[in-house]
């Protein structure tokens, strides 16, 4: 009866991540929550062998899961600096609603705009909705299907430079200045899905933090912290903002499906640990499967 469990738990913690594993492991936080089930089975039947497996088995579960849930902000290494907004979304092919991201992107006052599935058309609609006037500055290389991305940034950035991972997909970093902080890169990232080949060399060739420049990464990672290559990345010197806070639970995805609500947190905001951490929330944008996150970060002074 705990052997299902017993045997998740060891893929989990080993960190097993071949074929249908990697998204099975997505599942997780609702695994630990059932987990309970045959402790209780078993104490019931009094079969006290069983209950002391599936008890530790649980525990092993939530000890995973749990301290995702709990947090609060942090503060920069250094002293405070100046405080920098980003916002994340993966525009589904485009069909996202281009004056919501717009909207959403102005209420929040963000400084950096990080969009994948970023289509020529979603591009255009953007300009049109003012989008240029929030944010003046970044770069863009739109495409139709899912392999367009940009990032539009308030500050003027410096030269880009647009990186193919592995599984085809694009990566943009620019650096930018802003004043009272040390040299920052700004990198918007939209990895190979669990499902596509590849999906491990994409997250393993994400740049490590650095002593200079500081590092933010924010967008679609099609990884949760229940996936070692994405802890793996985060010990190269990352904080991830939602976790931090005591969101990490917090689903991004999929939205929009009348019979499946968001189930998986697979979007993301990374900050090299220096950096502090003040605020994590997700959007719901009309017409796109994955929630938009934003943080709100400060970053050292410098």
């Amino acid at each position: 009866m705990t052997l299902p469990w017993v045997a998740f738990a060891v893929i989990r913690i080993v960190g097993l991540e071949d074929g249908f594993l990697v998204e099975a492991l997505a599942f997780t936080p609702y695994v630990a929550a059932s987990a309970i089930g045959p402790v209780l089975v078993a104490v019931l039947l009094r079969v006290w062998p069983a209950a002391v497996l599936a008890a530790v088995v649980c525990a092993a579960l939530l000890v995973a899961v749990v301290p995702r849930g709990f947090g609060g902000p942090t503060e920069p290494v250094g002293g405070e600096g100046p405080t920098l907004r980003v916002l994340a979304a993966n525009m589904e092919f485009g069909r996202g609603a281009p004056e919501t991201l717009v909207e959403l992107a102005a209420d929040l006052d963000v400084d950096a705009l990080g969009i994948e599935e970023l289509t020529p058309f979603l591009a255009h609609s953007l300009e049109e909705r003012g989008l240029s006037e929030l944010l003046p500055h970044g770069v863009v290389h739109a495409k139709e299907g899912p392999g367009g991305i940009g990032l539009y940034a308030r500050f003027p950035t410096g030269p880009s430079r647009r990186i193919q991972l592995p599984g085809g997909f694009p990566m943009i970093e620019a650096p930018v200045e802003l004043p009272g902080a040390p040299a920052i890169a700004l990198a918007a990232v939209h990895t190979n899905p669990p499902t596509a080949s590849r999906w491990e060399e994409d997250l393993n060739a994400l740049p490590a933090a650095e002593d200079d420049p500081l590092r933010i990464m924010f967008g679609d990672f099609n990884a949760t912290l229940d996936h070692a290559a994405f802890r793996d990345l985060l010990g190269r010197g990352y904080e991830d903002a939602a976790a931090t806070l005591g969101d990490g639970l917090t689903p991004t995805w999929p939205v929009g499906r009348d019979t499946l609500p968001a189930l998986f947190a697979i979007d993301h905001v990374l900050a090299d640990e220096r950096v502090g951490i003040r605020d994590f929330s997700v959007h719901e944008i009309a017409g796109t499967d994955h929630k938009a996150v934003y943080a709100e970060l400060v970053l050292p002074a410098g």
